[in-house]
């Protein structure tokens, strides 16, 4: 084969930002080209597969379609097309990257040598950058050419860190996913909400939408935050402002020797000094702590070891001890190397927050704390001799089963007295299994939005389960953040339907949000005119506070090139599948294509969730096995034999009877509505039963639904 028609080209790429006819998650579909390669298979490439498994050795983990792993080595051995290797070289590199591989599929398309390539997309950037250096290292090794593969995943780690939540972030964002919670991330930062509009709560990190502005301003002032704490009875160290050098010396004088110098605000641990006790060491200091720029403090030291203590929701979660970072001097070595080769030569230190320790710097508080040694860093410790080179951080070593409950329900106080729902506790103690006041310990300082990395990463002990914690302490019991989503969807109708049941649900008493192909409304009132039964439309929905309910338009089309906004669904109505409908343009014109495109919408309906079908189709009616939840059919024809096998099954059913409509459980009739009393509201009757069955399924009072119909304006009116 000519090399230079080995070639894979991209003919689209749709990003499937939810729920899709694939999977339940995001994902990116390329639809590619591979041209003259459909004719050369992986085993017919000379070299090809063993260049891509020396460049890939993980590869090996990937078990493909065989069940086991190595099962797509034995494919790539055995002869597969391009299509599939992109897909599983795409979710490696990811992976690579930091990122969980997931879901992939390769599919054939109707052109020769065309394929839909499928591939979890975590973050639409990233997961495209990773298809685009997938596509080039396999081109590479079919060629024999160089590729530089190392540098391609070290391209991809650093977007992915760039773009990706940050793990502490990421473990709340998990812990809400176990509890079937839903998330939509609100800016390229850390900025999440959990659950959908009404039923929403936010978090910034370890900030939540409960964390009082006024408590993170009171923490952010230590002077204030140890006044309150000792009207309280908290043991703080006694200290003072000061505004000068000659000041803390006095300060310091008054409180006695050894004392603590440190900024008036949160620093994360700089610029603080501990043990000074001669007024040079207390003036230098200060100079370093002003630079902070914020004010400084001088305190009494307290002996002992810094802690750290989580309290979510008035309980302690987690605690951490801090260790002096020292080295030992080996009569050859300059201090600045031995930081190097001893303390940040750990693997468990970096400036990530994949590294439970930070890297350790010769900066202005070590160059004091050497000094006070009679060293620099350019000093050569004799071998044996043990320097400190900070006395404070370091603070990732899990003690959280060691906590006196003395101690615990003490820094559960100390978050309450200064207003936090998220509180990172500095405590000093020798023993912290010991009473606080017994060894004359105390609480040196209360942070907001603590780090949580310590406790997720502990560089020792065990990890603890904070995201979790948080989680349960924004939704409490069986709370799950969701509001009733409706989904309407199919051939016809499906606009009058969500704009009637949108009409019975304000009656409900309840603000319902509606995306649809007339507009966009919030209640009564529209906000966007024009065609809005799309993914952006419905998203800004669920993001809206003040929505109790959304009901959701969405066609085929906006299925298959954008995804749903939602996660899952409380009702799905589908009001049947048009045989003649034509998504060529999505390569999707089978019945059986057609049909995966409409059954999506039943495949999301929560197990507590019911799915409202057209009986009159076939086709829906299959899909009453693919629903975790109830089914509800409607159809004018009572005698149906789909409606007759349902009612037998007990299930609930909206038809036509004898001029009325009837609504029954089983054989049992539950409410009727003749036809005659019908207002003129210009939709057929198939569209009124989907609606009144809509408004059934959400449990809503059949009078009210009655009320409602006779009261129905048409929100085009």
């Amino acid at each position: 084969m000519n090399n230079t028609k080995r070639d894979m080209k991209f003919l689209r790429i749709m990003s499937l930002q939810g729920p899709n006819i694939w999977t339940y998650r995001p994902v990116l579909e390329a639809w590619v080209d591979i041209g003259e390669l459909e004719d050369s298979p992986s085993n017919t490439i000379p070299g090809f597969n063993d260049r891509l498994i020396d460049w890939l050795p993980s590869l090996i983990e990937h078990r493909c379609s065989i069940g086991e792993r190595g099962g797509f080595i034995q494919r790539l051995r055995d002869g597969t097309w391009p299509g599939h290797i992109l897909e599983h070289v795409t979710l490696e590199l990811q992976n690579l990257a930091g990122m969980p591989g997931g879901f992939g599929k390769a599919r054939e398309m109707d052109t020769r040598g065309v394929y839909k390539v499928i591939v979890r997309a975590w973050h639409e950037e990233v997961t495209l950058a990773s298809l685009h250096k997938a596509r080039e290292l396999i081109l590479a090794a079919m060629d024999d050419r160089p590729f530089d593969v190392a540098a391609a995943i070290e391209d991809l780690r650093e977007l992915a860190e760039s773009r990706l939540l940050g793990p502490s972030t990421r473990s709340i964002v998990d812990a809400a996913d176990d509890r079937d919670i839903p998330f939509i991330r609100l800016n390229e930062g850390n900025l999440v909400q959990l659950g959908y509009g009404a039923a929403q709560r936010r978090i910034w990190t370890a900030e939540t939408d409960q964390t009082s502005a006024i408590a993170e301003t009171i923490s952010r002032d230590k002077s204030l935050t140890k006044q309150l704490l000792r009207d309280c009875g908290i043991p703080i160290p006694e200290g003072y402002d000061v505004e000068s050098p000659a000041a803390a010396w006095e300060a310091a004088e008054d409180i006695g020797v050894p004392v603590v110098v440190k900024p008036c605000s949160g620093n994360h641990g700089r610029a603080v000094f501990t043990n000074l006790t001669t007024r040079e060491e207390i003036e230098a200091a200060y100079q370093v702590a002003l630079e902070e720029e914020s004010g400084v403090i001088v305190e009494r030291f307290v002996p002992g070891q810094e802690h750290r203590l989580l309290v979510i929701g008035g309980k302690l979660v987690a605690a951490a001890r801090g260790e002096i970072a020292s080295v030992v001097g080996d009569g050859r070595s300059t201090i600045e190397h031995l930081v190097d080769v001893q303390l940040n030569a750990d693997p468990r230190r970096g400036n990530t927050e994949d590294h439970p320790l930070n890297f350790i710097r010769i900066d202005s508080a070590a160059t004091l704390e050497l000094a006070r040694q009679g060293y620099a860093a350019e000093s050569v410790p004799a071998a044996g001799v043990q320097v400190v080179i900070q006395r404070i951080g370091n603070v990732a070593f899990d003690v959280t089963e060691l906590v006196h409950p003395n101690t615990a329900a003490m820094v559960a106080l100390a978050a309450k007295v200064v207003g936090l729902d998220i509180a990172g506790i500095d405590l000093v103690v020798e023993d912290i299994s010991r009473p606080v006041l017994e060894q004359h310990g105390a609480i040196v300082e209360v942070n907001a939005g603590p780090g949580l990395l310590m406790h997720l990463k502990p560089a020792s002990g065990q990890p603890r389960p904070v995201g979790q914690a948080i989680v349960e302490h924004l939704f409490p019991a069986d709370a799950n953040g969701r509001i009733p989503i409706v989904a309407v969807s199919g051939s016809t109708g499906t606009t009058a339907i969500a704009q009637l049941l949108a009409h019975l649900v304000c009656l409900n008493n309840q603000r319902v949000g509606l995306a649809c192909r007339n507009g966009m409304f919030v209640g009564l009132r529209q906000v966007e005119a024009g065609n809005r039964a799309n993914w952006a439309a419905a998203r800004k929905l669920l993001l809206n506070a003040s929505v109790e309910t959304a009901i959701v338009e969405t066609g085929s089309r906006e299925l298959l090139s954008e995804g749903l906004a939602f996660d899952r669904c409380q009702i799905a109505v589908l009001t049947g599948i048009d045989a003649n409908e034509d998504l060529s343009e999505y390569a999707m014109s089978t019945e059986e294509k057609r049909y995966n495109v409409y059954r999506t919408f039943v495949d999301i309906v929560l197990p507590n969730g019911v799915a409202v079908l057209n009986a009159a189709d076939p086709l829906l009616v299959e899909m009453r096995e693919l629903c975790d939840g109830e089914v509800l059919f409607f159809a004018i024809d009572p005698d149906l034999p789909a409606l007759a096998e349902h009612r037998a099954r007990n299930g609930r059913a909206v038809s036509i009877e004898n001029g009325a409509i009837v609504l029954t459980q089983g054989s049992t009739g539950i409410a009727r509505i003749d036809l005659a009393e019908l207002p003129a509201t210009g939709m057929d009757t198939t569209q009124i039963l989907a609606s009144i069955a809509a408004a059934w399924a959400l449990g809503m009072d059949f009078e009210l639904i009655h009320a409602g119909l006779h009261a129905f304006t048409d929100y085009q009116s």
